[in-house]
C-alpha cells in the first residue's frame, strides 16, 4: 500500500522564472525508504515541503498521512529549551500527560544515544548532538512519515556513520516511511530502498537499490549501484 502518493504535482514561487517543481510525478510505499539527490535548487527540497504541509503545490494531487515529521539540515533546535524540553515539543502540543511525555522522551533519547545529556541546552552540544535531538524529537510523536532534509551533510564523517547506523535500526525498528534529501551518492544508495535523480524541477531517473542492509562500502555490488547513479548524474542532468 502506498504511503505516499504525487501525480503531476508542480510548484512556482512568485518573482522566480521557472518552476521549482515541474510535472512531478511519483510513489512511496508504506515503509520504504526512498532518497532524492541531484544539483542544488533542483526542487528536492521543494517536494519535502509541499509533502509536510509547509508550501502548497501550485497544481497537482499530493495523497500524505497526517502524522508527518520534519528533521531539517542544523536540527532546528530552540537555544532557550533544554534538550529534554525540545525533544517534548509535539507532545506537549498534543496534550499527553506528563508522566508520559516523561516516558516517551526518555525512550527516544536513549534510542538515540543522548540520554545522558537531556538537562543540556543546545548550545553546549556538537552538531552530531544536535541532529540526534532533532530525530528524537520528530520520532517521538510516532509519525507515519519521516522527512530528512539533508540531515547528515554538516557532520564529520564518523559522527555520519554513526547516525546512518542509529537510523537505519531506528528505521528497521518502527517500520516507518522516510523520504529523504541529500547530495551524497553514497549516502543514498547507502541508506536507501529507491534513489530518484532529480534536476530542474523534474525527476530523471529512478533507480531502485536491491542490496541487504547493512550495506558494505567497499563492496563491489555497493560500488556497482554507486556508479551507476554517479554516471546518470554527470551525463543525464
Amino acid at each position: 500500500m502506498y504511503a505516499l502518493t504525487c501525480k503531476n504535482l508542480s510548484l512556482s514561487y512568485p518573482n522566480e522564472p521557472h518552476p521549482a517543481v515541474k510535472d512531478v510525478s511519483f510513489a512511496v510505499f508504506e515503509g520504504e525508504f526512498v532518497t532524492f539527490i541531484g544539483p542544488s535548487g533542483c526542487g528536492k527540497t521543494s517536494i519535502l515541503k509541499m509533502i509536510a504541509g509547509l508550501e502548497k503545490p501550485t497544481s497537482g494531487e499530493l495523497s500524505a498521512p497526517p502524522d508527518i515529521s520534519f528533521v531539517f539540515q542544523f536540527g532546528a533546535l530552540f537555544p532557550w529549551l533544554t534538550v529534554f524540553e525540545n525533544t517534548a515539543l509535539g507532545l506537549r502540543s498534543k496534550r499527553i500527560p506528563e508522566a508520559e511525555i516523561q516516558k516517551i522522551v526518555s525512550r527516544e533519547l536513549s534510542l538515540m544515544h543522548i540520554e545522558h545529556f537531556r538537562d543540556r541546552y543546545p548550545a553546549e552540544l556538537s552538531g552530531g548532538q544536535k541532529q540526534r535531538v532533532g530525530i528524537a524529537r520528530a520520532l517521538a510523536v510516532e509519525p507515519k512519515m519521516l522527512l530528512l532534509d539533508e540531515p547528515f551533510s554538516a557532520l564529520d564523517p564518523i559522527t555520519t556513520a554513526e547516525l546512518h547506523r542509529d537510523l537505519m535500526q531506528l528505521w528497521h525498528e518502527k517500520k516507518i516511511t522516510i523520504v529523504m534529501v541529500s547530495h551524497s551518492i553514497e549516502e543514498a544508495v547507502g541508506l536507501a530502498d529507491r534513489v530518484i535523480l532529480m534536476n530542474t524541477g523534474v525527476i530523471k531517473r529512478v533507480f531502485p537499490v536491491n542490496l541487504p542492509h547493512p550495506r558494505h562500502e567497499q563492496g563491489a555490488a555497493f560500488m556497482h549501484e554507486v556508479n551507476q547513479v554517479r554516471h546518470a548524474f554527470f551525463t543525464e542532468i
